[in-house]
């Protein structure tokens, strides 16, 4: 009987040099097929397989965000801290980095438009008022770097003589209500305004929603938004 009662789960892992390439059971919702799929979409899976294959990368990408504060080596350590039997090649963080370029930013940017959206169903409480699906759309900042590869498109802040602080990359999202399901993001240089950004959030809207905003959107330069 006790045999019987045993919940078990299997998490499946990639094999060989696509190792590392998971996150866990986040792997189950962002699985092998759907990252092979947008590298293909996207042209960037590699014509020579390495020893960093690009779907190891789209997932150290994705893991990156996951521990913001940690450096390259550390994030490495996290995905392959399972793995310890397989002895892995342990990448140099130069590696990784180039790695990252030549994969670059459209699988990430297809994959996120591949989940965005509302997830709600309908009249789950806290996400409709009156039929309506609630969602929200706020900005914030976020630091980047301080290196001139960078520089150039996010500038740091400046004086009368000086720059100080670091560049800022100001990051708008339009968001469901209850669930906090992402819909739609917009960002660039913290040198535009937040109206600019949220603009182009729009279309990710319909006629079934009910947008919530601050008082910063109440602008006449808004005024598409009807």
């Amino acid at each position: 009987m006790q045999e019987k009662s045993v919940i078990t789960s299997t998490i499946e892992t990639a094999r060989g040099v696509f190792a590392p390439g998971h996150l866990g059971e986040l792997t189950q919702i962002v699985d092998f097929a759907l990252v092979d799929a947008v590298l293909e979409e996207t042209g960037r899976r590699e014509k020579r397989l390495r020893l960093l294959p690009s779907r190891v990368v789209v997932y150290f990408v994705l893991a990156l965000a996951l521990f913001e504060h940690h450096s390259y080596r550390t994030v490495w350590s996290k995905l392959t801290a399972a793995l310890t039997p397989l002895a892995l090649v342990r990448p140099a963080v130069s590696s990784l980095t180039r790695a990252r370029r030549m994969v670059g930013a459209a699988p990430l940017r297809r994959l996120f438009e591949t989940f965005a959206g509302p997830v709600a169903r309908p009249g789950q409480a806290g996400s409709f008022y009156r039929r309506l699906r609630t969602v929200a759309v706020d900005g914030t900042l976020l630091h980047t770097p301080d290196d001139e590869t960078l520089t150039w498109r996010y500038p740091k802040r400046a004086g009368e003589s000086l720059e100080f602080g670091y560049p800022l990359l100001r990051l708008l999202a339009l968001v469901e209500c209850g669930t906090r399901a992402l819909i739609a993001a917009a960002f660039g240089p913290e040198s535009e305004g937040e109206l600019p950004y949220a603009k182009r959030l729009l279309t990710a809207l319909d006629k079934t929603m009910l947008l919530l905003a601050d008082a910063a959107f109440d602008s006449t330069d808004f005024s598409s938004l009807g």
